[in-house]
């Protein structure tokens, strides 16, 4: 009986399969109908996402690097000038960080990075076109992405915008005391629409220094590396400083008459605020929360820190003391120094960085400017012109594949057998010329038709009243 019963069970297991495969053999290669066939195309890919880190990190960046303006900036450059002129240094760094953000806006960002041509921008994104959200009858509100980093087009223009906004704001150390109120605005106005735009477009926007652009071979030495600005911010501000003073002349008073700073308190912690600021001026230009920007927020702490012990050690040697102001000034001279090689270099290197701007600064603006006889009021060349040229030099010395490669194997500066040292002295050497030339003609024509300097009497009595009508310090 049981041999019966499972000979039954064997027969009746047998015949699903059997026709199963009847039904295989007769569809042959047909697909299953809820299987897709191996014809039909591949679904498409996944649409870019906003990376939520670096889009945090580059919104943090731009509000540092605003934060070096207002008040880093107007703190250390108020603190240098005398008392009866602190509010027109606030009021100058305050009123850009309103003009510029305006011009930027409008047009100043399609011009520095609208399109992919070698000298100057379009109008792609002329009135946030393109970079502000739109709204689509088929995909709700749409907010536009960069075409390289996953970070809207929105947050890269506020951080360059910052940079727009502090460049001019360095210039105004060369004119403070003497200078115009009204003549500054139109000045700054047309200085960041002729000169920031154009020079941020060859550097950052693709064009004739830009490193590795087409439109960067030959002459150009197949274009030039600056990580944060050392060409488009402190050599183009610092260099225009100078022209300022030379065209402006000296303040009334200077040099028979003692003009010292009248509050190093506000310097010092102006200082401390630009170091801090500057953490998000360098790092965050790799415009991404990653390893490169590791690399250049440690250069850029280690080369401020070289910075801030070598000025002091100087006057120290030179003086028998070292000073407040010598340790504050260093501090910002390692800062501008390290700014084009940031995410080149290592920080080893960058102490050295630090090291050589320091000292080179301390004798520009204590020697240098003495013997040549210029004013510039709060040292902005001695600092800026002359610390971005050293960076924009020594990028060229130290820049390393193994912080960044950049160049996809290729070596980059001279201590590991690369050739861009050349690309960096004709990228400074052009920011010179066009600096110093577009200065020099924007001051011509400001000066022929509203004038730069306010009358001597007025001076004397102080910008602060004449300008503005109110006084820094009211003791009563």
């Amino acid at each position: 009986m049981r041999t019966i019963l499972a000979a039954l069970v064997i027969a009746l297991g047998t015949v699903p399969c059997a026709v199963a495969e009847e039904a295989n053999v007769a569809d042959g290669d047909k697909p299953r109908a809820e299987e897709p066939a191996m014809s039909e195309s591949p679904p498409p890919p996944a649409a870019r996402q906003i990376d939520r880190g670096d889009n945090a990190w580059m919104l943090t960046s731009s509000a540092l690097v605003l934060m070096m303006t207002t008040p880093g900036l107007a703190m250390f450059y108020g603190g240098l000038v005398r008392k009866k002129n602190v509010l027109s240094v606030v009021m100058q760094c305050m009123t850009m960080m309103g003009l510029m953000t305006v011009i930027w806006g409008l047009y100043g960002y399609s011009l520095a990075f609208g399109g992919s041509e070698p000298w100057i921008g379009n109008g792609d994104h002329f009135f946030m076109q393109g970079v502000q959200a739109v709204w689509s009858s088929s995909e709700g509100s749409v907010i536009p992405l960069h075409p390289v980093f996953n970070i809207p087009m929105l947050t890269h223009m506020l951080f360059q915008g910052m940079f727009f906004i502090i460049t001019p704001a360095l210039i105004c150390g060369a004119f403070a005391e003497r200078m115009k109120f009204s003549a500054m605005v139109v000045f700054m106005a047309l200085w960041g629409t002729l000169v920031y735009c154009p020079l941020c477009h060859w550097v950052w926007g693709g064009g004739v220094l830009a490193y590795g652009s087409p439109h960067a071979q030959g002459v150009f030495c197949g274009g030039a590396l600056d990580f944060a600005g050392g060409t488009v911010v402190h050599i183009s501000s610092g260099v225009s400083a100078l022209v300022c003073a030379l065209v402006m002349g000296k303040r009334v008073g200077f040099p028979t008459e003692p003009m010292p700073p009248h509050n190093l308190t506000y310097t010092s912690l102006g200082a401390g605020l630009l170091w801090v600021g500057w953490f998000g001026f360098n790092a965050g230009s790799a415009i991404a929360a990653d390893g490169i920007a590791a690399g250049a927020f440690a250069a850029t702490h280690f080369s401020a820190a070289a910075g801030a012990l070598a000025w002091p050690a100087v006057e120290w040697i030179t003086r028998g003391r070292p000073t407040l102001l010598g340790a504050s000034s260093g501090a910002v001279a390692g800062l501008v120094c390290v700014t084009p090689a940031a995410g080149f270099v290592l920080p080893m290197h960058a102490i050295l960085m630090g090291i050589a701007a320091g000292v080179m600064c301390c004798f520009t603006c204590s020697k240098l400017k003495s013997k040549l006889g210029y004013d510039d009021s709060l040292d902005a060349f001695g600092v800026h012109g002359l610390g971005g040229t050293l960076g924009a030099v020594l990028t060229g010395v130290f820049a390393t594949r193994a912080a960044w490669d950049i160049g996809k194997g290729a070596p980059l500066g001279i201590l590991e057998g690369g050739t861009v040292l050349a690309a960096q002295i004709v990228a400074a050497a052009m920011t010179w010329i066009v600096a110093a030339v577009a200065t020099y003609l924007l001051l011509l024509l400001v000066g022929a038709t509203i004038g730069l300097r306010v009358t001597e009497d007025e001076e004397r009595e102080g910008l602060d009243q004449i300008e503005h009508g109110e006084e820094g310090y009211i003791f009563s």
